[in-house]
């Protein structure tokens, strides 16, 4: 089905980029949500484990400034990683107000077939793309959730 073009006020908004991100997005998750369900992790928690296991020791709030995330709900997906038995929180000696994260055995588990998931499924989503394109891809979209962190930045300069 074609697509007609749309203006603001017709429905722009189901073709434009945040539509298009969005569908892709979707159909990322439709194929990695079940392996993470297949591993023992429900939605938002495979990157929990991902980023602790590159970011030994990490508190919630990097964790959530990293994932653009309110920290009550990195909190939340983390106890519940904490009763599943795949992380660990301690006190952090830096700073006695913050807790530090890290995986535990169980937790390093699940990241290797995670990460092998991601791949194969990056792979698949970028099949035709040559690598010098693949390289731009990540570039625009790196270059557009900065733009967008940027100008939400301003909107609250100018709520303030």
């Amino acid at each position: 089905m074609e697509e007609k073009k749309l203006a603001v006020g017709e429905g722009y908004s189901l073709v434009d980029m945040h539509m298009a991100l969005l569908r892709a997005l979707q159909a990322q998750k439709a194929l990695l949500r079940p392996y993470g369900a297949k591993l023992g992790l429900a939605k938002g928690q495979p990157r929990i484990v991902s980023y602790l296991v590159a970011h030994e020791h990490a508190t919630q709030r990097e964790m959530a400034e990293f994932f653009g995330m309110d920290p009550a709900s990195v909190s939340r997906m983390v106890d519940a990683l904490v009763r599943a038995g795949l992380v660990t929180v301690e006190e952090n000696p830096a700073d006695r107000r913050t807790k530090r994260m890290a995986l535990t055995e169980a937790g390093r588990a699940v990241v290797a077939p995670w990460d092998a998931r991601c791949a194969e499924v990056d792979e698949a989503m970028l099949v035709g793309f040559t690598a010098e394109e693949r390289a731009r891809f990540m570039d625009y979209l790196e270059r557009a959730r900065h733009n967008l962190a940027v100008f939400r930045g301003s909107e609250a300069s100018d709520r303030a």
